[in-house]
């Protein structure tokens, strides 16, 4: 017989594997360079840019009024918050006082876009971890919103509805009716999301004590929005800095501790029945007025600094525009969230295995194209 040979240690080496950027689960066009040991994450690293298409760059180039559109093409599910915040700038730098009426309407938009934006998130987290039923679900309530976006707006994604001193036009005869069908409607749905995937073991599993972020590395990374305050970090500019209508409204800022990946799934479903309860608060109270106040048909900022800062699903979507007293800044950037939230992967993601990594960015929610501008 042959002699059995001595049995020796099993060496492992470490190799490195492409993720996207044409990948499902990263959600646009985005490529994650991840080193590997065996399953376990050594090291990962974001290559973005695959989408980038000189936004702020053109910015320089257009007028103050083409600058509102030109956001709807960054964080496409906040369109509608990302052009309130450059009309809002530059109402603020010409000091144009918006009328109650557009304050409310704004606000209203902004939390149904809210609620769009978590619900097609909700749908694409389940989808991500294999619960197909979930991306049914979602946007089968979402459609309910895109039709009150399109009655009004005439589109149901990039709206376009905000302009600098107010909106473009009023709100449709049946906007309010439609929207206070949609809570009712929602109120009975979104318990079944908890049924679906909060309270199902096999999600929990997989997102429970996953992709930890604590509140100082969150800070640290310059986090926002529901990615943050699921560490702990309790900052919401629509409680920190009121603008619009949320002086007027009570609700609550949905912060949790644990800085986990349930935790940043738990925040946004909470988020969905605050904003409605925010809604319910203002849909029976619009008050009249115009709903454009007079503004010049050229706009021409004074010459300073100016930044304006608004909450987006996403979290702080910021605009800072350097005028020299023309027609088109001299300089504009955005800071958007997805980008900061995007990076704290290289930490979060580090020391899991990689079939963790998806729920991970499932809940960091990020949309590509507001990090690549």
């Amino acid at each position: 017989m042959e002699a059995v040979k001595e049995k020796t240690d099993l060496k492992t080496q470490e190799y490195f594997v492409n993720m996207g950027p044409q990948h499902p689960s990263t959600h646009g066009v985005l490529r994650l360079m991840l080193g590997l040991d065996g399953e376990i994450i050594t090291s990962i690293q974001p290559h973005i840019g695959y989408v980038h298409r000189s936004i702020e760059k053109m910015c320089e180039f257009d007028n103050y009024r083409q600058i509102v559109h030109l956001t709807d093409r960054m964080d496409y599910l906040s369109s509608h918050t990302s052009n309130e915040a450059v009309s809002m700038l530059i109402e603020n730098a010409l000091e144009i006082e918006v009328s109650d009426r557009v304050k409310v309407i704004r606000t209203i938009f902004d939390e149904l876009s809210r609620i769009s934006s978590h619900q097609l998130w909700w749908a694409s987290v389940g989808m991500d971890l294999g619960a197909l039923t979930a991306f049914l679900y979602g946007f089968r309530d979402r459609e309910m919103i895109n039709d009150i976006f399109e009655e009004t707006c005439g589109a149901r994604l990039t709206m376009n509805y905000n302009v600098p001193g107010g909106l473009m036009f009023d709100i449709h005869p049946n906007f309010q009716k439609r929207v206070k069908e949609f809570i009712t409607h929602f109120k009975t749905k979104l318990p079944e999301y908890d049924q679906l995937l909060s309270d199902n073991v096999i999600f929990r599993m997989r997102t429970e004590g996953i992709g930890v972020i604590s509140k100082e590395d969150a800070i640290s990374f310059g986090l926002s929005g529901p990615t943050a305050r699921a560490s702990g970090v309790a900052l919401d500019l629509r409680k920190s800095h009121p603008y619009m209508a949320y002086d007027r409204v009570d609700f609550e800022s949905i912060v949790m501790d644990s800085g986990d990946t349930y935790a940043r799934y738990k925040v946004r479903i909470l988020e969905m029945w605050e904003s409605m309860k925010i809604i319910e608060q203002l849909i029976d109270n619009i008050p009249e007025g115009d709903i454009q106040a007079p503004t010049k048909a050229l706009i021409k900022l004074p010459k300073g600094e100016f930044y304006q800062r608004v909450e987006t699903a996403r979290g702080d979507f910021g605009v800072y525009v350097v005028s020299e007293g023309g027609k088109s800044p001299y300089r504009l950037k955005f800071r958007s969230p997805s980008f900061s939230n995007l990076f704290s992967l290289t930490q979060m993601a580090v020391g899991g295995k990689i079939a963790d990594l998806v729920a991970m960015m499932a809940t960091l929610d990020i949309v590509v194209p507001d990090i690549d501008r």
